[in-house]
């Protein structure tokens, strides 16, 4: 008889309701912002009128809980039933301003549910494919994603980048206490509460805001209490350039799920993943992109900060992480849920995150050290990092490539990687000449 407190560090087993949700709040909160950000740029750039696009928000939260329940319980060969956070993803956010703005909406959409048939379909037919993503190339893409996630949580840090306020000494004492709560309670605390470090740490540094007269509770008084999600609120239309341009970034969306994938598996679960579950990961990731599409939403995908919330915390329990689903379900069904979450200040969640997105990073860095010290790795490893990272930091580096190849990998450093390193797993000797440890 499994003890119900060891549970949630078991991926099966059912745990109590009281002690499920808080672990699930937890990876709700650690994702909220990041998944309803893109679609509200979208809708502030492409000129969306504000009903709508409060339409459009409920629906990104409500279909990135199907994507999580899914993953977590698949339906046949799609979801990998592993503790896979999903949620609406910013790689389509550049290209689908592009689309949206030049050839509508209904255009975005109709590239968005073909191209994630596509991906599905990648994903169901992954061992025919993935031969080529080898151990040193996913261990580069799990280190890229850490370090591609590092100004993320700084930014959110500071106060959320472009906000008036950025910098600011409020958001300094902020988001310090909240990441100095978080560590106090991930090394002095036991049991629950240290796996509850980041939740506490969030809750802490939530109130400290509201205290200092940081937190804005106006956007409650609007939020209607039960709002049913909207269907195609656009009419679908289909251009093979809108089309075969969302399926190039697709191919970059299955990447990062495959990155997270591996991280989760290693740094959480102890052990590398099976091709059937990767397979499964990116199936679920095409498949529920497309009915994101029908809602309204653009793609959903893998998030990497649950990744490394999984791995500090230990809980990959399914019914625990099911709950952070079902909750973000119920907040797109009833508007006064998102709209009270959607109040946490950037500063608490930088905070909560710096360590968290650090963690991905350190298990990319156990992954490259299973993979051997080689020459061959070597070089895979070192001239994918500092090319793929690199290059994408040095603005208008790809001005001279179509507009396509700019949209693809000018700003996705993980894509560059991944690219270069399968080409380069390919092409290198396999027996390399020497050791250096």
């Amino acid at each position: 008889m499994v003890d119900n407190k060891k549970r949630i560090y078991q991926l099966d087993g059912r745990v109590p309701l009281v002690q499920a949700v808080p672990f699930g709040l937890q990876h709700v909160l650690a994702m909220f912002v990041a998944n309803i950000t893109p679609i509200i740029i979208l809708a502030n750039v492409v000129g969306i009128e504000q009903t709508l696009s409060g339409a459009l928000i409920q629906n990104c939260m409500i279909i990135a809980g199907i994507g999580t329940l899914i993953q977590l319980y698949p339906i046949w060969r799609i979801g990998s039933r592993l503790p896979i956070v999903m949620g609406i993803s910013f790689t389509f956010l550049s290209l689908a301003i592009f689309i949206g703005t030049t050839q509508g909406m209904g255009a975005l959409m109709g590239a968005v549910v073909i191209g994630g048939i596509m991906e599905g379909l990648l994903g169901l037919f992954a061992k025919y494919w993935l031969f080529i993503i080898s151990r040193v190339v996913a261990a580069t893409v799990v280190t890229a994603i850490g370090f591609s996630l590092l100004p993320i949580g700084a930014n959110s840090f500071a106060g959320g980048q472009g906000a008036a306020d950025f910098g600011s000494t409020q958001n300094w004492i902020v988001g310090t206490f909240t990441l100095l709560t978080c560590l106090g309670f991930q090394i002095f605390a036991k049991g629950f509460l240290r796996s509850l470090s980041v939740l506490i740490g969030l809750l802490a540094g939530y109130i400290l805001a509201v205290c200092m007269g940081m937190v804005d509770f106006s956007g409650l008084q609007h939020a209607p209490l039960l709002e049913l999600p909207r269907f195609m609120p656009f009419d679908l239309e289909f251009n093979w350039g809108a089309i075969l341009s969302i399926i190039a970034i697709y191919m970059v969306s299955a990447t990062e799920t495959i990155g997270d994938t591996n991280a989760l598996c290693v740094s959480a679960l102890n052990r590398s993943p099976h091709k059937v579950e990767l397979g499964a990961s990116i199936s679920c990731d095409g498949f529920v992109s497309s009915l994101a599409g029908l809602f309204g939403c653009t793609p959903i995908t893998s998030f990497s900060q649950n990744v490394g919330l999984a791995a500090m915390s230990g809980v990959v329990n399914r019914f625990a992480i099911a709950t952070g689903a079902c909750i973000m379900i119920l907040g797109g069904i009833f508007p006064p849920v998102g709209a009270m979450l959607t109040t946490i200040p950037q500063a608490v969640l930088g905070g909560c995150t710096i360590m968290m997105f650090g963690s991905i990073m350190f298990a990319g860095f156990g992954m490259l050290s299973k993979c051997g010290f080689t020459d061959r790795n070597m070089i895979i490893v070192s001239l994918s990092l500092s090319i793929g990272l690199g290059f994408t930091q040095a603005t208008g580096m790809f001005s001279i490539f179509p507009q396509i190849v700019q949209t693809v990998f000018a700003e996705n450093c993980v894509a560059v990687v991944f690219l270069l390193a399968v080409i380069l797993n390919l092409v290198l000797p396999n027996k390399p000449p020497r050791k250096y440890a």
